[in-house]
């Protein structure tokens, strides 16, 4: 198939009403063609589609996309290669990288997202699914809304991070004045603060990458004191691969939940995608179920927070990082009545800041901080330095 670009003249003076710019990289005509039509028919503004990573890098400084659907497989320069051009070139620009779900596909994703992709999206395999998938279509204009009003607020760029580097190579906290631009109300610290039993994760948009830096900058030392249970919203195959980067990160065992596994400090259990992950009814025990959506995910972290709020009541540990709606919310709220601790990223470092939000102005938190600050300060409870 030959190299194809086509475009749409530049726009004028951009303004609040401009609508969001976007770039389609992907070596199949149906689905330039088929991405094409429902952005256009939903409001945005298609500058330029091209079916190599080549020509949709050449395209950047000629049409100014505020956001770019980056495919993985392409021919002469695929989408993994031309990621760290683009940004690069344009920094702050907003990819989303496209891939059909397969375990490979996974893991280059996830790897995307560590060299400053703002986040993935699954594709069909074949046309035909792209063709009758209205989850995708879904998914994607949602993606695109979401990602081309942070463009248009000139958010700064997200530092990228390789899957090794160190704490002290990640972004700096944010400056006091600028982490919050919506009031919230903290939850006073208990009295007696217990010994964390756990440590719950809820995740979605942006997760991998800040659960990864929480994780990395609490230490493998001092996780090796509880069980480490994390639901990042993702489909199956992508939470396989996810988990074992985690491990590779932290140097500890990391690995999907399973069903009627006792759990052991020292380890991450990560939610299978696709199913919900709680524990046992007065058990630290994982039960995994395939019951309805909660919260329209699954899994859900609401599932799991309400099975730990149970059995392990005050001596729960959470945080609630980036993620688009609310999920963890009611849960959360059963941790903290049952005494547990919870924490929230800030909205300055969020890539969304629904979840976390969303917890934060139901004054469910006991601290609303600055990613690079969640590690150090869930670090500081289960040592004991807090308490």
């Amino acid at each position: 198939m030959p190299a194809a670009l086509a475009v749409t003249p530049p726009p004028g003076a951009s303004s609040a009403n401009t609508p969001t710019r976007v770039l389609i990289a992907d070596d199949s005509a149906v689905v330039r063609g088929l991405v094409s039509r429902w952005l256009t028919e939903s409001g945005f503004e298609v500058v330029a589609t091209a079916s190599n990573g080549r020509i949709a890098l050449d395209a950047l400084s000629k049409y100014d996309p505020d956001v770019v659907l980056l495919d993985i497989d392409m021919p002469e320069l695929d989408g993994t290669s031309a990621l760290p051009l683009m940004l690069a070139r344009v920094p702050g620009l907003q990819v989303v990288m496209m891939s059909t779900l397969t375990q490979r596909n996974a893991d280059i994703s996830l790897k995307c997202l560590a060299l400053g992709a703002v986040d993935y999206l699954p594709k069909p395999e074949s046309s035909r699914g792209v063709t009758t998938s209205d989850a995708f279509r879904t998914d994607l204009i949602e993606r695109v809304r979401l990602f081309g009003s942070k463009r248009h607020r000139r958010v700064s760029p997200v530092a990228p991070l390789s899957l090794g580097a160190s704490a002290a190579a990640a972004p700096a906290p944010a400056p006091a004045a600028s982490r919050l631009s919506s009031p919230i109300t903290l939850r006073a610290k208990p009295r007696t603060i217990a010994t964390p039993r756990c440590l719950l994760i809820g995740s979605s948009t942006g997760g991998p990458r800040a659960v990864g830096d929480v994780l990395e900058r609490i230490g493998a030392q001092t996780l090796r004191s509880v069980p480490t249970l994390i639901v990042q919203h993702m489909p199956p195959v992508f939470t396989a691969v996810f988990a074992e980067h985690l491990g590779a990160r932290v140097g500890l065992p990391a690995a999907e939940g399973k069903d009627g596994e006792r759990l052991q400090p020292g380890r991450i259990y990560v939610a299978p995608g696709g199913r919900h992950m709680g524990l046992a009814k007065g058990e630290p025990v994982i039960r995994l179920d395939d019951g309805p959506v909660v919260n329209f995910c699954r899994p859900a972290v609401d599932v799991l927070f309400f099975d730990a709020a149970a059995v392990f009541g005050a001596a729960t540990l959470s945080v609630i990082l980036t993620g688009m709606g609310a999920d963890g919310t009611p849960g959360a709220r059963a941790l903290v009545e049952a005494g547990g601790m919870l924490f929230a990223q800030d909205e300055a470092t969020s890539t969304v800041w629904g979840m976390p939000g969303s917890v934060a102005k139901a004054g469910l938190c006991h601290g609303v901080l600055p990613l690079p600050e969640i590690g150090p300060a869930l670090k500081s409870h289960l040592t004991g330095q807090a308490r």
